[in-house]
């Protein structure tokens, strides 16, 4: 089948409203618009129920019909580029920011993105975390210079609202009520065992884990996340980082002159 050809069907497989591809050939007597259309419509009610069963908590949100909606018109304007269906949905986040209907629910882009990040982290190579006891042992200035490798699942979600409480009132995890406090939340998404854990940051642990995986020392962190937040806690976000389980290997750098690592 050449490409124009392959061109041709996949357009008029996106879109309900598009002609026919003219290289349909008839098939044991059978007509081929027909088994066009039955075909075309099992391959959209199928992408809608990937996305339904990969959102299910912004599906809860905006309702069944609205989601049903959205979801199609997602699948028209960006088919799937691979087999995996697992991964299919990845920019339903920024399709929705960007929907008119939502302007006033704009938190429900977040929500998207944190179940996106649940199923990525779900699919993430695993990783065995360090135990506590490699870090009980080291003195504060030994801390100070690690380089800490974060584990493979790890992700952070960032929200101007509250959107991990949102997401967890809609996904079974926190029970229906009003949200009194809208201030933002960042969600930490990873599987350091079987399950995937959500759970909210404290106050400059995006930033603190954000400078650790770009490669910063755990000092040089500490330090860039002290100054990005007043309310940063390093030993509230060390025992974060140790207990969650989110340390897979680490490293000391070698203090420059005058002994502070870079």
């Amino acid at each position: 089948m050449s490409a124009a050809v392959q061109s041709r069907f996949a357009a008029a497989l996106r879109d309900p409203a598009a002609a026919l591809p003219p290289d349909l050939a008839l098939s044991r007597g059978r007509v081929p618009e027909r088994r066009f259309v039955v075909y075309r419509n099992n391959v959209a009610a199928s992408l809608r129920a990937a996305l339904e069963t990969r959102f299910p908590a912004s599906r809860r949100i905006v309702g069944e019909a609205f989601f049903a909606e959205l979801a199609g018109a997602y699948a028209r304007a960006h088919p799937p580029r691979s087999a995996l269906m697992m991964a299919y949905g990845d920019g339903l986040a920024d399709f929705a920011a960007a929907v008119p209907a939502l302007a006033s629910a704009a938190y429900v882009a977040d929500v998207m993105r944190i179940e996106a990040a649940r199923t990525r982290a779900y699919h993430a190579a695993d990783a065995e975390p360090l135990g506590p006891e490699r870090f009980a042992a080291m003195r504060p200035e030994e801390l100070q210079r690690l380089r800490i490798t974060l584990h493979p699942s790890l992700e952070i979600v960032r929200s101007a609202y509250p959107a991990l409480t949102i997401w967890a009132m809609n996904a079974g995890e926190r029970d229906l009520a009003p949200i009194v406090d809208w201030s933002p939340e960042d969600a930490l998404v990873v599987r350091p065992a079987l399950d995937v854990v959500v759970r909210r940051l404290p106050a400059g642990g995006a930033a603190f884990l954000g400078a650790l995986a770009a490669g910063m020392t755990l000092g040089t962190a500490a330090r860039l996340a002290a100054g990005n937040d007043a309310g940063f806690d390093l030993t509230l976000n060390l025992a974060g980082l140790i207990g969650a389980g989110l340390v897979v290997a680490m490293t000391a750098a070698r203090p420059r002159r005058g002994g502070r690592a870079p």
